[in-house]
């Protein structure tokens, strides 16, 4: 029988829990060290990312532990964009053209705690909370740590390390630091952070606005989304430029300007929003950065994942799916694990970072797609071609968002590839009306395949 090592995996959060619970079923022994606070006790979103969008890449996860079921219970079902145009009109576009592709608003902090629950239930798992990585010595499988209470600092041993630990992680800091090999590291922001604001619920409890879609405000520059909670409120996200603009995060410096801004540009959400100018002033402004790196692994007994590995904005709603999709490929690898941990770790990178690095992109074209193209009429009308085409021909056509969202057996660089073409080529067409009423749905879907097949061929040339 194989040895079950001893692993330490820094970073309690999504990624890092998922992977404690996955490893600790196939019998490692597995230390769990988190530098926040438990969060099942404690609150510590303030202000940050507390809802996230969960779709199939995620639930292939949580199936893969066997929670599959639990999560979705906790989950709210968004059939589509709810676009709210600056005359308070209100059009769903729907994400897919088959009722039973939708994405879903659930509670960061709620799936957290249901992981970290199942996973303390393993008798081979230990979790330890307000503990700040110092550093990581890969070469010997060390990790020295800060208790936040008492100052007291440790070390810890393992046989492997994964660093789960975000955009921040301590143990990329430390590969980074190692000069024994060498490592690629980028960090790019956008110009514009955001804040999360809410929505309540009305007096009698109830949603104030369509429960079932995420619904987002595109003004050009900058935009506002909110997803629905549970208790009936909305988590309310607004993108902004930092200096750019009439109205930006840097001269927005009073509660009578937040309210003058959102009076102007959403007045709709406005009238849902009596806090506003106090919450916008309580809550902190997140930046929204990308992260790529390369190698992922050192000395054969460090590896990074999620976040820590590939951090990427918000606009796909990919950043917690990529990460749990990272655990399912991590173990289709370790099923074929031979004892050789640099080559396990090796092949686990070169399947995954081209995806990786694919939805990285694919976020930060969704950003320029929701703000400014979403309530264009020439995307309103490739929306709209779309579904009817998915809906009638849904083996033959998927959109890039569906290929991206509900087709999880594609990896994400497959499916930017096949959907960037695809949206050149409807585009394209529409724009030169070559698709018309005139055409069947057949010829126009026909159109698009051929259309779709000479852009990827001119691409291929190129590249």
């Amino acid at each position: 029988m194989q040895k079950k090592e001893n692993i330490l995996i820094i970073g309690a959060g999504l990624c890092g829990s998922l992977l404690a619970l996955r490893m600790a079923q196939r019998g490692y022994q597995v230390q769990l060290i988190e530098k926040r606070p438990d969060l099942r006790k404690t609150d510590i979103s303030a202000g940050r990312s507390i809802n996230l969008a969960f779709s199939n890449r995620g639930i292939k996860a949580m199936k893969l532990v066997g929670l599959e079921q639990k999560a979705l219970e906790i989950c709210i079902p968004m059939n589509g964009r709810m676009i709210h145009d600056q005359e308070e009109n209100t059009f769903l576009s729907p994400y897919s053209g088959l009722e039973h592709e939708y994405i879903n608003s659930i509670s960061r902090t709620d799936l957290n705690a249901l992981l970290l629950e199942e996973a303390e239930k393993m008798e081979n798992v230990s979790i330890q909370f307000n503990q700040e990585c110092l550093a990581v010595n890969s070469a010997e499988a060390k990790a020295s740590f800060r208790d936040y209470h008492s100052g007291e600092e440790k070390t810890i041993s393992a046989d492997l390390i994964f660093g789960t630990d975000g955009a921040g992680s301590a143990l990329r800091k430390s590969m980074m630091e190692d000069h024994s090999f060498l490592f690629s590291f980028s960090q790019d922001y956008l110009q514009h952070g955001y804040k999360e604001l809410t929505i309540e619920p009305s007096t009698e409890g109830d949603f104030q606005l369509y429960k079932n879609a995420l619904h987002i405000w595109p003004r050009g520059e900058n935009m506002l989304i909110a997803l629905p909670n549970l208790d009936g409120s909305f988590t309310v996200t607004l993108f902004m430029s930092y200096a750019e603009g009439d109205y930006n995060f840097d001269n927005i410096t009073s509660a009578a300007k937040a309210e003058e801004y959102f009076q102007k540009y959403y007045p709709d959400a406005l009238k849902l929003m009596p806090n506003l100018g106090e919450e916008f002033f309580k809550n902190p402004t997140g930046a929204l950065g990308t992260v790529k790196c390369s190698p992922w692994y050192s000395h054969g007994k460090s590896l990074l994942m999620g976040d820590a590995a590939h951090a990427i904005v918000p606009f796909y709603g990919q950043g917690m799916n990529a990460s749990f999709e990272d655990v399912v490929v991590f173990d289709e690898v370790l099923e074929k694990h031979t004892g050789d941990w640099e080559a396990t770790f090796k092949t686990y990178q070169n399947i995954r970072k081209k995806d990786t690095d694919a939805i990285a992109d694919l976020a930060i074209d969704n950003f320029y797609e929701m703000k400014e193209h979403t309530a264009a009429p020439i995307f309103q009308q490739k929306r709209k071609l779309e579904t009817a085409l998915e809906q009638e021909f849904p083996a033959e056509y998927a959109s890039k968002y569906r290929l991206v969202t509900f087709q999880e057996q594609i990896g994400y660089a497959e499916a930017m590839q096949r959907g960037r073409a695809q949206d050149k080529a409807m585009l394209r067409l529409l724009s030169e009306q070559k698709i018309n009423d005139q055409l069947s749905l057949k010829e126009k879907l026909n159109l698009v395949k051929e259309e779709t097949k000479n852009i990827l061929q001119e691409d291929t040339v190129v590249y």
